[in-house]
């Protein structure tokens, strides 16, 4: 692998990470940052144990990245038996909802700063035969320790828009050296493509689209969907999810014009940050029932709080409606694939530019709706259409992709066994 002025600046001062990272690392534990019996792997610690055979490890920064991985995972174990799967991030969330998530033969670690002791541990202790970096989060010295011990490495379903373009072209050199060492680079989209195009990924970008469309469907507990299911029978249901201030806010005026047709009616409220439980509950005027104390609603009671992570897999279940959080303010979007894996009608806002190419594909087959109001919102919730048979044609056409692309990988762990 070239090692340009930049990887090797950046290289030489990775070896002062380990002087400030157990400080910084403690200080996050005490805010509650970390997880308290696993933050040690983020210097090279604790490791589980490494599996026989064939390991391919995967890398997602946070919680959606994470998630997204599990069907190339189940088409990758699928294919090869004899593999296993290390999966790691950087979240304490996306450790939470993966482990009720886990894809088969598959272990989670969080990833070790990118210091080269804790690389060293973490490389000779698990010995990946393919390292597979999905969507945006590249770390250099891992890229230059990896190529140095000749494990192939690919970025896939990358995705990069303008603004991200001009940050990475600033340090252009660096990103040049770090693609021309990758034996694969895919993108979501051509806008991408082209980016990493210039910034020096070899060979033509192959635009594979998300991986999320090809994701299985999230987990629940079934002994519990069935109770609370079961407690909701005959009441129209519906949820706002993953949610943020702007996107409650529209949620409880649309819920407020369809209480007055139909009082019986239910919001299922599921905050992308469980924290704010109390602004919720003082926003919406009225006590409520919340999951996080093992609550359930009365048939008198117009919402539930669902103020928990990794619950998605349920709340998806049990309501035939959903608006997409995060689109009505500059979160720009949260994954709809989600919801639409579950049968859920997908409803959302103006703000999607996080999943534009998501929302359009949708959109453009009337497998997803905006709403641009309340009025309009509590319109789509009492007459979706047939929004979520449309999202099951589309997630079938999408997922072709990552059948191929889950092909190419394991032609380079064929490499990298030949």
């Amino acid at each position: 692998m070239k090692r340009g002025y930049l990887l090797r600046l950046y290289l030489l001062i990775s070896y002062a990470f380990p002087l400030v990272a157990p400080r910084l690392l403690r200080r996050r534990l005490a805010r509650g940052k970390e997880t308290p019996a696993r933050w040690t792997e983020k210097l090279g610690q604790s490791l589980g144990p490494r599996p026989d055979g064939p390991l391919i490890w995967l890398h997602g920064v946070g919680l959606g990245e994470v998630l997204s991985l599990r069907g190339l995972i189940t088409r990758l174990a699928d294919a090869r038996p004899d593999a296993s799967f290390l999966v790691t991030s950087t979240t304490a969330a996306s450790a939470q909802v993966f482990a009720k998530n886990l894809p088969p033969r598959t272990l989670h670690q969080f990833l070790p700063i990118d210091a080269p002791p804790y690389r060293r541990r973490f490389l000779d202790h698990f010995r990946p035969d393919l390292c597979v970096w999905a969507e945006q989060d590249i770390w250099p010295g891992f890229v230059s320790d990896a190529a140095r011990r000749g494990i192939p490495q690919a970025v896939i379903a990358a995705r990069m828009n303008a603004k991200s373009h001009r940050a990475h072209h600033r340090a252009r050199s660096l990103y040049r050296d770090l693609y021309r060492a990758m034996a694969r680079v895919t993108a979501q989209d051509s806008a991408t493509a082209g980016h990493l195009t210039q910034l020096g990924a070899r060979g033509p970008v192959a635009i594979t689209g998300s991986l999320k469309p090809g994701a299985v469907p999230l987990a629940c507990d079934c002994a519990e969907l069935h109770l609370i299911a079961g407690a909701f029978a005959g009441r129209t249901v519906w949820a706002v999810a993953p949610s943020h201030r702007a996107d409650e806010d529209i949620a409880l005026a649309a819920h407020d014009l369809l209480r007055q047709t139909d009082p019986t009616a239910l919001l299922i409220i599921a905050p992308r940050f469980p924290d704010r439980r109390d602004a919720i509950a003082a926003a919406c005027h009225l006590p409520l029932k919340r999951r996080s104390r093992g609550e359930l609603p009365d048939i008198d009671d117009a919402i539930w709080l669902c103020d928990t992570f990794g619950d998605l897999g349920l709340i998806y279940r049990l309501t035939p409606t959903v608006l997409i959080g995060g689109t009505f303010d500059n979160t720009a979007g949260h994954n709809p694939w989600e919801a639409a894996a579950l049968h859920t009608a997908i409803l959302h806002g103006p703000c999607v530019g996080n999943f534009a190419t998501d929302f359009a594909m949708l959109d453009d087959v009337n497998a997803a709706r905006r709403v641009n109001d309340a009025p309009q919102l509590a319109q789509a919730v009492q007459s979706p259409g047939s929004l979520a048979h449309n999202a099951t044609q589309v997630i079938a056409a999408a997922s072709t992709q990552t059948d191929t692309l889950a092909r190419d990988l394991l032609k380079l762990l064929g490499s990298a066994h030949g």
